[in-house]
């Protein structure tokens, strides 16, 4: 079954002063994302950057944090295990005050246009590891009386998230897969794996999850994809233990 994993921060202050060098200082980013893996990319991306983060891994712990709190920034992953993100998008865009900057995020850049349609300011393809991309993503889309103005640096760092939580996206990739019952399942891990594989720039994971991810659309039999994909993922579980 898939299980709602979620972490939280103390409650976060509104937009401030930004820092030199730390454009983003003062903003509160909540990440709606289910990857480990990407969420510790993106969260190290905002340290560097001075923003506070909170994180959501699913819909309803995304809905409960909007009622308790209020970012500035919200970042939606497009797939999450109990819906798209683009009906997130479209919730958030209904508030009538106070409605937060709203980033999607995806490894399938045709998500792109599903992301703007739903009311998203902008979109940001995985992987998210690049610091000065991250930063100009943010600055371009906040309300002009709250982003800083005049010439800044855009430095081209690239962070590199631990790969404890890589190893725990492709356990959770294992243990679905051994109990999955039904396609949604499938469809699920196969869009939730190439996203990792692309966090973890591992392009040979990633042809696998998007081949499976196409056989299911397609109603194809899906035992060699599925197969394949157990033996990659295992294979990376058992180096990652060995390192």
């Amino acid at each position: 079954m898939l299980t709602e994993r979620v972490t939280t921060d103390v409650p976060l202050p509104l937009w401030s002063a930004p820092l030199p060098g730390r454009p983003l200082s003062g903003l509160t980013v909540l990440v709606v994302e289910d990857s480990l893996y990407a969420s510790e990319a993106i969260r190290l991306l905002c340290l560097r950057s001075g923003a506070r983060i909170r994180r959501a891994d699913c819909l309803g712990a995304a809905m409960r944090h909007l009622r308790t709190y209020r970012p500035c920034v919200v970042i939606v992953d497009m797939g999450l295990p109990d819906g798209s993100g683009a009906d997130l998008i479209r919730k958030i865009r209904s508030l009538q005050t106070q409605a937060p900057t709203v980033l999607a995020i995806s490894g399938d850049p045709a998500e792109r246009d599903h992301a703007l349609a739903a009311g998203a300011e902008g979109f940001l393809e995985k992987p998210i590891d690049n610091l000065a991309v991250f930063q100009q993503a943010i600055l371009s889309t906040l309300p002009s009386e709250v982003a800083p103005s005049g010439p800044r640096l855009l430095p081209d760092d690239r962070v590199t998230p631990n790969h404890a939580a890589l190893r725990d996206d492709l356990r959770h990739v294992a243990e679905v897969l051994a109990t999955a019952g039904d396609g949604s399942a499938v469809g699920y891990i196969a869009k939730f794996l190439a996203g990792v594989a692309r966090s973890a720039h591992d392009p040979v994971l990633a042809e696998a999850a998007e081949a499976l991810s196409r056989d299911h659309a397609a109603g194809r039999a899906l035992a060699t994809d599925l197969t394949r994909i157990s033996a990659l993922v295992h294979q990376r579980l058992s180096r990652l233990s060995q390192g």
